[in-house]
């Protein structure tokens, strides 16, 4: 699921800076954006796998929890760890995630 983001969040990059992009009226081009206010996917991705190189469990629970929208309790079963220890490193992980990305 995150590999699928990321391309179709790169697509739409690729798209926004040309590619067979339609044009728009000003007003709904905002209000488009507005109502999109989503994460940099690609930026995100990067964090992850630097995550991944420190802290390849805490890297697996944010795979989970934000791409695959799973809860602590499902995550804390596929992992096989406590609802505790998800938890810790779910909010030790978004803290270090927000960081990288606003570098």
């Amino acid at each position: 699921m995150r590999r699928i983001l990321v391309d179709h969040a790169r697509e739409r990059n690729r798209e926004k800076r040309g590619g067979s992009a339609e044009k728009l009226p000003l007003e709904k081009a905002l209000q488009i954006s507005e109502r999109e206010k989503s994460v940099d996917l690609i930026a995100l991705d990067e964090a992850l796998n630097r995550l991944e190189e420190l802290s390849p469990r805490q890297a697996r629970v944010v795979e989970l929890r934000y791409f695959s929208g799973l809860s602590l309790d499902e995550t804390a079963e596929i992992l096989s760890f406590s609802r505790a220890t998800v938890r810790n490193d779910w909010n030790i992980a978004k803290a270090w995630l927000k960081q990288e990305i606003e570098k």
